[in-house]
């Protein structure tokens, strides 16, 4: 579709490895990954209400990138953790659409050919209506809980390798205590594992829980060689509990 309407632009897939209606990850994986990409349109669909109230969206970033997608929080990491929201339009104007659209595949029918026709020269205004930046839908990232020897934190996404990003950061870590080389006990509702935390997954043994600052600068957990999603029965939004182990 975008090939057809803008046979001179340059497609970049980043992934179709989204989990089902996981809108957060789907955020935080653009917001992770779009550092390193060029300026360009950039369109993102995990869409649990597509044919729904929620509005289709182009959002124009301060740096130049445009957005196109739902308006459910999933372009709104990405644009404010780079430089912030400039503009938002509705895309209400049938002229940038695929007749007829599709109640269940607005990616296909808007989204996918809105960003074909931006890439062709299209105006961002002619778009549709504008939309205050205030109004638009926000996700709300929870914090890491910091106590005096332990962390609570909860489960932001799993990747293909079965590594499990937290809400947690390496300031969080050490200020309870926990650098590389600390071990950690691991609670995950009533079972508990135990944890090195390093640099690398070749610091610890293989089949040993490592606990590490990812190329995202998150803190993830990660079992050299294996799964820690299955490990600790992970999923988005379960809580796990880090102690340092006292010795």
């Amino acid at each position: 579709m975008i090939k057809r309407i803008a046979p001179e632009a340059d497609v970049i897939d980043i992934t179709h490895g989204i989990a089902p209606q996981a809108v957060l990850q789907g955020a935080l994986v653009l917001a992770n990954t779009l550092p390193y990409m060029p300026v360009g349109i950039h369109v993102a669909v995990v869409d649990p209400g597509v044919g729904g109230r929620r509005r289709p969206l182009a959002v124009r970033g301060e740096d130049g990138r445009v957005y196109v997608g739902p308006d459910n929080g999933l372009l709104l990491v990405a644009a404010d953790k780079l430089g912030g929201v400039e503009a938002a339009v509705e895309l209400a104007n049938d002229t940038f659409r695929l007749e007829p659209v599709s109640m269940t595949f607005h990616g296909r029918d808007i989204f996918s050919p809105v960003a074909a026709h931006l890439a062709a020269g299209t105006g961002f205004d002619e778009l549709g209506p504008s939309v205050a930046v205030d109004e638009l839908t926000r996700l709300e990232i929870p914090r890491a809980e910091v106590g005096e020897r332990r962390l609570r934190a909860i489960v932001l996404y799993i990747d293909r390798f079965g590594n499990v990003q937290l809400n947690a950061s390496v300031e969080d870590l050490e200020a309870v205590g926990i650098v590389p080389g600390t071990e950690v006990e691991v609670e995950a509702g009533f079972d508990a594992f135990y944890a090195v935390t390093a640099r690398t997954f070749d610091d610890v043994r293989r089949g040993d829980v490592v606990l590490y600052e990812d190329a995202y600068r998150n803190v993830a957990l990660a079992v050299n060689g294996g799964s820690a999603a299955d490990m600790f029965s992970a999923r988005p939004n379960r809580e796990l509990r880090i102690r340092r182990r006292e010795t």
